[in-house]
């Protein structure tokens, strides 16, 4: 199953918390296994959106991929998720005052879509 789930941070709220802005399931998507892939987890904020979405889907099995996390987010979704499968690439230290993973490698859909100035 291809599963197209979206959140972006609320740049100007202090928590940065994610607000969903596109989703398209499949019908049959609680009937799968599901992979949820991100380049990053800082806060956490915008996989559990995405997980949360699921849930409300019926899907009880995820595993989430990704290159970087901050252990600040790790722990919160571990706390949310306890049977969350997830696989990361490398565990930084700490989120800065912004809420960006330090030292981390910038804001990677920024860079990605080039909308960087």
């Amino acid at each position: 199953a291809v599963v197209s789930t979206q959140s972006t941070g609320d740049e100007e709220s202090a928590d940065k918390r994610a607000v969903l802005y596109y989703k398209k399931l499949p019908a049959d998507i609680a009937k799968c296994k599901v992979v949820v892939v991100d380049p990053m987890l800082g806060t956490g904020g915008s996989l559990n959106c995405a997980l949360e979405v699921l849930r409300e889907a019926g899907v009880e099995e995820v595993v989430f991929v990704n290159l970087f996390s901050c252990e600040e987010g790790l722990e919160m979704i571990q706390r949310r998720w306890p049977r969350l499968h997830t696989v990361t690439l490398h565990v930084d230290l700490m989120l800065d005052e912004r809420r960006y993973i330090v030292p981390g490698v910038g804001d990677f859909g920024d860079r990605y879509y080039g909308t960087v100035e």
